[in-house]
């Protein structure tokens, strides 16, 4: 009988067993991993103090998303729980290989969505075909107004202000500043980036100051490198300003081969993108030198939770501060995050484009807010300040916050026309 009992016993158990497990729920399957194609300098001349802080920026803020580690409002993980994957593509090249690499993200590499270009060239070139693709694209930095006035997208978006409020805003900075200054004179590159951005300063100091005297516009090839010629044209005038879109390279070599030929001791530099050179470069920029950051970034940003653990984490990740393509990437990040989760569970990209319209949504740099383009163009403020080094480093002097509405044109409105009729609707 004992074997007897101790059989039916162990069938009894198993039965069971058999019985719970078939009542358990099924273990959760792992969520799909959402898939971003990050474009970006990864070599080249724009690399070093532009594109690598932007692809660091990204390293930081998706291994902290992957684990839930930022602060409010973004503590929850990944996007909407989905883990978040990165392919990084490097963006030198030109646009048409661009183009191509786009392509190849969407059609081979299968990313959900695309966050990339610092050029305006490459962004000019690819939102064309993001739309073709029906992809979501954020640009993160590119600063060409022409991509939302001159056209309109459903797919594409750019969470950063474009140039016109940087050279408005520099204009305004430098007339308050300097109110004795008569000539200007301007250093660009010669494509969308640096035509849009000389073209916005030169009309803005003309509504400001109608007298005053445009000397001369150096407009160099991109990355050309070795700026003499023009160095030589801007001792000869004698402007009072200096004013200069440069980023990247370009603009590390204008500042070491314009100062030890006296360039800064004659004139002022106004420099829209400098606060990327400022680390680098600290002893070589004259004092009083006017830098820019392309908004409240680097060390314009503001003292909120967000920026304190950017700041923190990125200087604990690679024992540097951020600098703003760093923050242009954390804005790009954080305002898909927060498209993604406000479209609800598993958003088509449809949804996502229609939840990231018109959205207002917090950085490390402030509120960004969606306003323009359709709701497809951020603004924001932007912040001027003058160089002063101390021990060595660069501080900032004479810090002037101007805010989005005055910096920034209406809904609808073409930065030219808004210039040239006296920006007043946002002054």
């Amino acid at each position: 009988m004992r074997p007897l009992l101790v059989a039916s016993a162990i069938a009894v158990a198993l039965l069971t067993s058999l019985i719970a497990s078939a009542q358990a729920p099924a273990p959760a399957a792992e969520a799909k991993p959402y898939r971003i194609g990050i474009v970006t300098f990864l070599s080249g001349g724009a690399a070093g103090p532009f594109g690598v802080p932007a692809r660091n920026g990204a390293e930081t803020l998706v291994e902290a998303l992957n684990a839930g580690k930022l602060p409010a409002p973004y503590a929850t993980k990944g996007l909407g729980g989905r883990p978040i994957e990165v392919v990084y593509i490097d963006e030198a090249g030109g646009a048409t290989k661009q183009v191509v690499e786009y392509r190849d993200l969407v059609q081979r590499q299968n990313v959900d969505a695309v966050i990339g270009y610092i050029s305006s060239g490459d962004c000019l070139a690819v939102a064309p075909v993001a739309e073709e693709l029906k992809k979501l694209t954020i640009l993160f930095d590119c600063g060409t107004p022409r991509i939302f006035e001159d056209a309109a997208y459903k797919y594409v978006f750019r969470t950063a202000a474009h140039a016109a409020m940087d050279n408005v805003a520099a204009a305004l900075y430098a007339t308050e500043k300097l109110p004795k200054l008569k000539k200007i004179a301007g250093i660009n590159q010669n494509y969308a980036w640096g035509q849009d951005s000389w073209a916005d300063f030169e009309a803005s100091m003309k509504v400001l100051k109608p007298g005053v005297e445009v000397t001369t516009s150096q407009m160099p090839k991109l990355l050309s490198g070795q700026y003499g010629a023009e160095i030589s044209a801007l001792l000869g005038v004698n402007a009072d300003v200096i004013h200069s879109s440069f980023w990247g390279g370009d603009l590390d070599a204008l500042i070491l081969q314009g100062g030890p030929r006296g360039l800064f001791k004659k004139s002022v530099a106004l420099l829209t993108a400098g606060e990327t050179a400022t680390h680098k470069l600290g002893p070589h920029i004259p004092d009083g030198t006017i830098i820019g950051a392309r908004g409240p970034h680097g060390a314009y940003a503001p003292d909120n939770e967000l920026n304190k653990w950017f700041r923190s984490a990125y200087e604990d990740r690679y024992s540097l501060s951020p600098i703003y393509p760093a923050y242009h990437m954390a804005q790009a990040m954080l305002g898909l995050k927060s498209a993604y989760e406000k479209a609800g569970k598993d958003p088509s990209p449809e949804q996502i484009a229609a939840a990231l319209e018109h959205l207002e949504f917090d950085t490390p740099s402030g509120k960004i807010k969606m306003a323009i383009g359709k709701g497809h163009q951020a603004i924001e403020p932007t912040v001027y300040g003058r160089a002063k080094a101390v021990n060595g480093k660069i501080t900032f002097t004479d810090v002037k916050q101007f805010p989005a509405e005055k910096v920034n044109p209406p809904e609808g409105a073409k930065s030219a026309d808004w210039i040239k009729n006296g920006f007043k609707a946002a002054m």
